[in-house]
């Protein structure tokens, strides 16, 4: 719709600098004609456009015009939020809270209704399951590191179950599936890791700062190599019909076959580590390693250790 179009429009100048025909015209799919007359729409709707021509030329608004509160709607405004208390709950900020309280002190009685009307729609709660206070104190604390360019002292322990004293500076929380994990500087490895908080132990503020170094990108992180560090291997896995709940929490459905008789089989280039031992040990016998046999052996081998201590 032409109306859509023209709002999506509005909403794109306002959070550009300058964009051209050309790109508007790719981006809605029209052609350079149709983007002229929205043009010109806007204008005799007393939208500030500014026409600048050349080769650096495109259209921009005039700096000092910001977009009416009206134009957000009723679900957007609960969208947003219902993520300011997520982030409000999770780092115990005021700034959160003050924000809400702006936002609907911009609110006609009627905007406010649609809101509240579509609050409950959607919920974030940052804080893995059972770790509550605990967890939201370490956020807290890395937060507070970041901010002030703190260095933070902790007892760690990797994916192997090694333990070492670091030091090191924060730069970045993030949350990443259902766990808060870190970037920060190590002073002990000499560059930047990834550390989940749910390993780090005895966290504590120092009184020493630090000047920001060049970090890398969050992008360019490797996560499967930052949880295990173990090389890929193919495998095969065979679960029991009552065990289909738990593999949909963990595989991928494209990982996932489902056979005749209700089980499933999972194929996947996994990393076999410790915790994946453990995790198919969770299973018991609801599941069958088929391949590699070397896996096979190991868990067979880990099973005949839990069962003997019961003997």
């Amino acid at each position: 719709m032409k109306i859509d179009r023209l709002l999506a429009i509005t909403v794109l100048l306002l959070g550009r600098k300058r964009v051209t025909a050309a790109e508007l015209a790719e981006r809605f799919e029209v052609t350079m004609k149709t983007i002229y007359r929205d043009m010109e729409t806007l204008g005799m709707a007393g939208l500030p456009i500014v026409s600048h021509q050349g080769a650096a030329g495109g259209y921009e608004i005039m700096e000092q015009f910001t977009l009416d509160r009206q134009l957000v709607t009723g679900r957007e405004i609960a969208s947003l939020l219902a993520a300011l208390k997520g982030m409000h709950y999770a780092l115990d900020d005021r700034t959160f809270a003050s924000l809400e309280e702006k936002i609907r002190a911009l609110l006609t009685k009627t905007d406010e209704q649609d809101g509240d009307k579509h609050s409950a729609e959607l919920v974030f709660d940052f804080h893995p399951w059972g770790q509550g206070p605990l967890n939201r104190d370490k956020v807290i604390l890395f937060r507070k590191a970041i901010r002030e360019r703190r260095r933070v002292r902790l007892r760690y322990l990797d994916g192997s179950g090694e333990e070492s004293f670091r030091s090191v500076e924060p730069y970045t929380l993030i949350m990443k599936g259902s766990s808060w994990y870190v970037q920060a500087y190590c002073t002990l490895r000499e560059d930047y890791r990834l550390f989940r908080l749910s390993r780090v132990m005895e966290p504590v503020l120092e009184q020493q700062t630090f000047i920001m170094r060049n970090p890398p990108e969050l992008e360019t992180i490797g996560w499967k190599r930052e949880w295990s560090g173990h090389t890929e291997i193919e495998v095969i896995l065979c679960y029991r019909p009552e065990a289909l709940h738990r593999v949909l929490d963990i595989f991928r459905p494209d990982q996932i076959r489902y056979e005749a008789d209700g089980s499933c089989r999972v194929q996947a280039c996994l990393p076999v580590d410790d915790w994946f031992h453990s995790m198919l040990l969770s299973f018991g016998a609801q599941v069958k390693v088929l391949h590699p046999p070397s896996l096979a052996e190991e868990i067979r081998q880990q099973a005949i250790l839990m069962l003997q201590q019961y003997e």
